[in-house]
């Protein structure tokens, strides 16, 4: 994509309504092209998900725990005054994954080296596996040439854009948006479960996510998997100091009441009872929190009500934060996988039943970092087990139960230790996040992570346009386009800057 360089003739006010990454990224952006910016906060800190916290003596990554495409955050430093790698330091995560089976088998993904990948998969899963596996990247990799431009670094209006695209019938061919991601077919049920993880990555259900999202599984593996020095939450901390250094007025603890419209257009924003006016506005919240508790009901304002009920939420994560004493056992990597016998029953709890999974996969981010435990050989893991939304109205799955909460994390545990890794004899520090916690904590409705799914050919044109039908309204962040997870959030900072400097 391309930024804008140089300040603006006629500066403008402008409100950011939240302080996630997204939203700290365009206003910086805006800042530095000389606008007059002003962040709305309700929480007590910036960074929305995006945030490490210390627990006693222990660091964790409470929301994302992994930088892909570090590009997107280099883009963004050098265009608003910094070189990233003076602000803050990151590492190669190396093996990327290791993928643990049910039976015993498992396989670890290199970081940066398909070839690397590719021989331990053969000697894993054996050479066919191999060979599956390669000729499923070189078709990611195609797909990713395709929809980059198009779905992810430009605003998506609506399909009739797309139609206009001179090599529109080889592109559709490539993406296949009528196949889902298992529509690919793969054939080894190994690489099928890893493949399957990638929906999930977008808060989807493999069966009826698009096939596109196997492109995930090519941008890791040529753009890398890193690390932040000091958790993933220093990203944040770093661009909030970019902010501040750019002028941009941050207000924490500010609940904004109501974004205000007058003819269609906007015209600012109540805090606590009193109205501010600003020429435009950013919302970084989830767009139907944005529209339905944000903004009186005009005709326009219903229209994308209705437009929004339409797409399927996200699905939620119940996760720990393990606190560990050292252990003479061999350290795991950085990000371990645990899959089930079966992974369909999963799919089965959260989107049909909404109910917990008895045997989930379970994911563990157990970093090596010095800066995130006080006591050197102590371990701080954050585990995450996809989960139903938070929703006990609408037949969804109730969280409030500290109870059965309780019993769910230990359940959890007792399937990390069946694989043979031992947690409960290092057991320092156990505390349990839910949906409803998420919920609580960042206004993301029943603790969606990424706001809504990918369920369906037509998820890409569901979620909220960067650029409000209101006039003067743009939309940023997870429950935008182009998605949600760190690289997306900061392409989509990015087209909402530029959309406002154009």
């Amino acid at each position: 994509m391309t930024g804008h360089v140089g300040k603006v003739k006629q500066p403008e006010r402008i409100a950011v309504v939240g302080a996630g990454i997204g939203g700290l990224c365009t206003a910086a952006r805006l800042a530095k092209a000389g606008h007059l910016v002003t962040i709305f906060e309700s929480s007590n800190r910036t960074g929305g998900k995006c945030r490490t916290e210390w627990i006693g003596r222990y660091a964790f990554d409470t929301g994302p725990s992994l930088l892909t495409l570090p590009a997107v955050y280099r883009d963004f430093f050098q265009r608003t005054g910094d070189v990233m790698g003076r602000v803050l330091e990151i590492e190669e995560v190396n093996p990327s994954f290791d993928y643990r089976f049910h039976d015993g088998k498992s396989v670890k993904f290199s970081n940066l080296s398909r070839k690397k990948t590719l021989a331990a998969i053969s000697e894993s899963l054996g050479e066919e596996a191999a060979l599956e596996w390669d000729a499923l990247m070189r078709q990611a990799e195609a797909m990713w040439d395709v929809s980059r431009g198009p779905f992810v670094e430009s605003e998506l209006k609506s399909p009739l854009s797309l139609l206009k695209r001179p090599r529109l019938m080889r592109d559709l061919k490539t993406i296949a948006p009528w196949k889902s991601l298992r529509g690919i077919g793969i054939r080894n049920p190994y690489l099928a479960k890893i493949m399957d993880r990638y929906a999930t990555y977008s808060g989807s259900d493999p069966r009826v996510a698009p096939a596109v999202l196997s492109t995930i599984a090519f941008v890791e593996e040529a753009f890398g998997a890193w690390h932040v020095k000091g958790g993933v939450g220093t990203l944040s901390e770093k661009i909030t100091e970019r902010c501040e250094k750019l002028g941009v007025t941050i207000r924490l603890n500010t609940y904004v009441d109501e974004i205000t419209t007058k003819s269609g257009t906007v015209t600012g924003v109540v805090v606590q009872g009193h109205h501010e006016e600003f020429d435009r506005v950013v919302a970084n919240a989830d767009a139907q929190f944005v529209y339905n508790n944000l903004m009186a009901p005009t005709n326009k304002v219903v229209k994308i009500r209705k437009q929004l009920a339409k797409s399927e939420p996200s699905l939620a994560g119940f996760s720990l934060l393990l606190g560990l004493k050292p252990s003479t056992a061999e350290p795991l990597a950085h990000h371990t996988i645990l899959f089930p016998e079966n992974y369909d029953l999963e799919f089965e709890s959260i989107f049909t039943s909404k109910t917990p999974v008895e045997k989930p996969t379970i994911y563990i981010c157990a970093p090596r970092d010095p800066l995130m435990v006080k006591d050197a050989g102590h371990e701080a893991w954050f585990v995450l087990v996809n989960a139903p939304r938070h929703d006990p109205y609408e037949g969804g799955f109730d969280w409030s139960d500290a109870e059965f909460n309780q019993r769910y994390a230990h359940s959890i545990i007792n399937q990390i230790e069946a694989t043979g890794i031992a947690v409960r004899e290092r057991l320092e520090v156990l505390e349990i996040r839910t949906p409803l916690d998420l919920q609580e904590s960042v206004h993301a409705p029943g603790g969606s992570i990424y706001g809504s799914s990918s369920n369906g050919a037509r998820s890409a044109f569901s979620r909220a346009k960067n650029r409000s039908p209101i006039k003067g309204l743009y939309l940023v962040g997870g429950s935008a386009h182009p998605g949600g997870g760190l690289p997306l959030v900061g392409l989509s900072a990015e087209i909402v800057a530029n959309a406002i400097l154009d």
